[in-house]
């Protein structure tokens, strides 16, 4: 289920060419469910970082198939829209999000 309005990109193919901007992203496993939404003030270097380490031995990242993302100079907040709304929606926080909470 997509979470934004933009495009599904598939991870490995097109995730070392995302700007570095400020933004939110939504992490998919393979059945497009979305596994993880974080924030980063430079997406660029958040998803070189994945990609370089695959996800620094992260197992429920690493089931990263696809993901969307926008830019938005505020991305701390609208993670958290983000999250709430998908909470609110679905009853728990994706899977990877809620290991770190």
């Amino acid at each position: 289920m997509e979470i934004l309005q933009e495009k599904v990109h598939l991870w490995i193919d097109s995730a070392r060419f995302v700007k570095a901007k400020p933004g939110v992203y939504i992490l998919y496993d393979k059945k497009l469910e979305a596994i993880y939404i974080g924030q980063s003030d430079n997406l660029q270097s958040k998803f070189s970082k994945y990609l370089d380490t695959d996800f620094e031995g992260n197992e429920c990242k690493q089931k990263t198939h696809s993901y969307q993302r926008t830019f938005t100079d505020n991305p701390k907040e609208q993670q958290q829209t983000l999250l709430d709304e998908f909470k609110n929606q679905h009853g728990k926080l994706p899977n990877c999000n809620s290991e770190t909470i």
